[in-house]
């Protein structure tokens, strides 16, 4: 019988919330405004989500990935700092949150200026955050052509995302940003990468949540963007 390796035997089974793993992808949110700034977490809760992280999928194994954990207090507020700058550069762009919800209606257009209200309360307290994690990959990859930089990329988001999940089991929240890489390179200094060698993919922000009864979002109709066989047909009903 297989045993399961020493480094997956988990610490803190009693912070788990024992979510089901449909439960768990339905109900992992970009959390923001019910981060609990003053509750420090636990380093082995990170080390916990960071062993599930490294089984996710790597393109050709290659298991390039790599995590910076930062913590340190002077280091999250630069990070801060570099972060509002980038939001107000974002907010500014025609592809933002508040540029889309011009072109919505509806409930679209209410659920549109929550995601903008609580965008920008984290932007203004990103200094805050107990724990930030920097993905990255080794190289630059600008200019890589496509297939590269798919293949790429496909070997850190799904370790990226499934330590989102194992952070919503243990009752930590997550929000995937990107927002600080409009100054990357200035980043980098403060974390001390070495920019021409390593590129970070996000910042994910980490937290205790206020409250753990976090539901599934609102989403428009599946059959709106999936296409079956041929782009732009969607299944009938009489297909099904």
């Amino acid at each position: 019988m297989a045993t399961q390796p020493a480094s997956l035997t988990m610490v803190s089974s009693m912070t788990n919330l024992n979510l089901s793993v449909d439960n768990a992808l339905a109900t992992t949110r970009s959390v923001r405004k019910r981060l609990d700034f003053d509750r420090p977490v636990d380093d082995d809760l990170i080390r916990e989500c960071l062993e599930l992280a490294i089984q996710a999928p790597t393109g050709s194994n290659s298991q390039r990935w790599q995590f910076l954990v930062v913590t340190d207090a002077d280091k999250r507020a630069a990070l801060g700092d570099i972060y509002r700058r980038g939001f107000e550069v974002y907010a500014n762009m025609s592809t933002s949150a508040g540029a889309l919800a011009a072109t919505m209606d509806g409930l679209q257009v209410a659920q549109q200026r929550r995601v903008i209200e609580s965008a920008t309360y984290l932007a203004e307290n990103m200094h805050r955050v107990p724990v930030m994690l920097v993905p990255c990959l080794p190289g630059r990859l600008d200019e890589m052509p496509n297939m590269g930089s798919a293949s790429t990329y496909a070997s850190i988001i799904p370790s990226v995302w499934s330590f989102m999940i194992a952070a919503r089991e243990r009752g930590l929240g997550t929000c995937w940003t990107t927002i600080h890489l409009f100054h990357e390179q200035e980043a980098a200094e403060v974390l001390e990468i070495p920019y021409e060698e390593v590129t970070q993919v996000a910042l994910i922000t980490v937290g205790h949540t206020l409250g753990t009864d976090f539901k599934p979002a609102t989403r428009v109709p599946l059959d709106k963007f999936t296409f079956w066989n041929t782009w732009g047909e969607n299944l009938s009903d009489t297909d099904r």
